[in-house]
């Protein structure tokens, strides 16, 4: 049998599916590939994975390609703690000034503009980079995501720190739903049996890994560094289904783009795996 290519994003927020999928037993032929959301959009449009999360952007741009695995995600629903725009001076004071992005993360970049431009009514000049490097000395505000976000949220460098996920939830009375778990069309056809038992795994991995998460924090918290303590409250308020009102809240999301001329001028259907 031909190996199974899984994406999984190497920051801690897939910590609770993850570190439990790591302890388990699988056929030998599944492998996981671990990268930043946007390297995983690339191998998945590429066809050099199978399956595996990705970046909700990255759905959006070819949902004819894709399966979303149903009741699956990284998502929250008020503040995520790890998607930050980070700012010198207040959001509505950013037109015309430097935002640098990290280039992590497709939907961020997304979602920092639509918030910038669709909430706050500003139009930054935006470059995407190194958010530790020297780029970064120059900008006004720096779009930082992941594990790279919860260690600038530990200092005190910008006295702005915009949780993007929080601004969206009060505008948008929706949660938002950052990645989904999808695979691509092709090998959902070719390999239903296979597709389905990695959905059943990975589902059983979310629902180990909030009982055990206490003890998962104290696996991960070093890799911040941050204290456990941090840890869970910090992955204690990311969720990991997809329920009605994360489907809303993408459609929502999508229709943004749609609007923005950001994908293609169609709506974008949800192709729901399920299990």
């Amino acid at each position: 049998m031909s190996k199974v290519r899984i994406g999984m994003v190497n920051f801690i927020n897939t910590a609770p599916i993850y570190e439990t999928w790591k302890t388990r037993t699988h056929p030998p032929d599944w492998h996981v590939v671990e990268a930043p959301p946007s390297t995983l959009n690339k191998m998945l449009a590429n066809g050099e994975l199978d399956m595996g999360f990705v970046s909700s952007f990255e759905y959006a741009v070819r949902p004819e390609e894709y399966r979303i695995l149903s009741d699956l995600s990284i998502s929250a629903n008020g503040s995520v703690g790890s998607v930050f725009l980070f700012s010198k001076v207040a959001p509505s004071e950013l037109d015309q000034q430097t935002v640098l992005l990290s280039g992590q993360s497709e939907t961020s970049i997304s979602l920092v503009k639509v918030l910038l431009e669709e909430f706050f009514k500003v139009y930054p000049h935006y470059e995407v980079g190194d958010v530790n490097g020297p780029k970064a000395e120059n900008a006004q505000g720096i779009l930082a995501i992941g594990d790279q976000a919860l260690r600038l949220s530990a200092t005190d460098a910008f006295p702005f720190k915009l949780d993007l996920a929080e601004v969206w939830c009060q505008y948008t009375e929706l949660p938002f739903v950052f990645a989904v778990c999808a695979a691509r069309e092709e090998f959902c056809r070719r390999s239903p049996e296979i597709v389905s038992a990695i959905h059943h795994e990975f589902l059983f991995c979310k629902g180990e890994g909030s009982v055990q998460l206490e003890a998962i924090c104290e696996t991960v918290a070093p890799r911040i560094p941050m204290h456990p303590d941090e840890c869970y409250v910090y992955l204690r308020a990311i969720e990991y289904g997809l329920g009605k009102r994360k489907k809303l809240a993408l459609e929502t999301f999508f229709q943004y783009l749609i609007d923005r001329n950001e994908v293609s001028p169609r709506s974008v259907p949800l192709n729901i795996f399920e299990k």
